[in-house]
């Protein structure tokens, strides 16, 4: 078992360092901004297309547009479709970036709107207000693994299958990985799966390959919007903070940040979101702590009771012990 990567890092050392590199790069992450998700999936086929992924099968849930359901060893991407009985309100017209250059914005509002064709959500006869229940908004919003700072995965790994990349990143190396599964129900947020048929655990390795060439991640190359945004974590954090405070000015109270916190359960998420709404509300556990936290104490505290049952044996074995 990996000694508690919370005592090696503390609360000022990157994680890379701890893991036995001296001179790693800047620690990266995602930044996925969900307020501009529009649900295309495109870092799903991309992370898919990338990384030989197999096909999950293409039956929706019957929830939503969703056809993944969930994060499993064959989606590393899963993008959630929350449909809520509400408008977006005065969040729809606040919720694009402020940075678009003016020219682009005359342009656009110059336009006229065109129909593709695609299907309404009024009732047959037009009258939308006369039926109650009609307005509602999607929340989307794009899951991957977590990269945690403090990763459990990693503590109960057997056989160093899972390691820390230079880039603070999380991998799981399949050549070595004996499909023990400690890993999976060690992980708070139920990332990591055995793939059916193969045995063994896979799981998002942030483009590792990627990386190393000094490419950005497949998913956030292929996302239109910018909703999935690569970066050095700690520039990324701070656009993630300015990006919710306008978002609080234009009257988005709702727009938080998670796991965007180094001081969290998990010492700071590498993949962090911000979000329109509770966690819960995507699937996401609202207060994530690393499992293996309390596991140093664990020890501790039975190594002091087996060294008291290792006395009292002794002293009702030993001869003349009890005089």
């Amino acid at each position: 078992m990996a000694p508690d990567l919370r005592e090696a890092t503390g609360d000022r050392r990157d994680p890379a360092t701890a893991g036995g590199y001296a001179e790693p790069p800047d620690r990266v992450g995602f930044f996925t901004d969900t307020s501009v998700c529009i649900g295309c999936k495109a870092c799903e086929v991309a992370c898919k297309e990338w990384n030989a992924i197999p096909e999950d099968g293409l039956a929706f849930t019957g929830m939503s547009y969703d056809n993944t359901g969930q994060l499993d060893a064959n989606s590393w991407r899963h993008v959630a479709f929350v449909e809520q009985p509400r408008r977006l309100g005065r969040q729809e017209t606040h919720l694009a970036p402020t940075g678009v250059p003016a020219e682009l914005r005359r342009a656009a509002g110059g336009r006229t709107a065109v129909s593709l064709g695609m299907p309404g959500s009024a009732p047959p006869d037009g009258h939308v207000d006369a039926v109650p229940g009609m307005d509602f908004r999607w929340l989307m919003s794009s899951d991957v693994c977590k990269h945690c700072t403090h990763a459990a995965c990693l503590d109960v790994c057997p056989t160093g299958s899972l390691f820390r990349t230079e880039f603070g990143t999380v991998v799981v190396q399949q050549d070595i990985c004996n499909g023990c599964g400690y890993c999976v129900p060690a992980c708070p947020f139920g990332v990591l799966d055995v793939r059916e048929g193969d045995g063994r655990v896979w799981k998002c390795t942030l483009c590792y390959d990627r990386l190393s060439v000094g490419q950005e991640p497949a998913c956030a190359k292929s996302c239109p919007t910018d909703s999935i945004q690569f970066g050095e974590l700690s520039e990324l954090r701070a656009r993630a903070a300015a990006r919710v405070s306008d978002l609080h000015d234009a009257g988005v109270d709702s727009a938080q940040l998670y796991g965007a916190d180094p001081y969290d359960g998990v010492g700071g998420a590498a993949a962090f979101f911000l979000l329109l709404d509770e966690p819960e509300v995507y699937g996401l556990p609202p207060d994530p702590v690393v499992t293996t936290r309390d596991l140093p104490a664990m020890w501790r505290r039975t190594a002091l009771v087996a060294a008291g049952l290792l006395a009292a044996l002794v002293a009702v074995s030993v001869p003349g012990a009890r005089r």
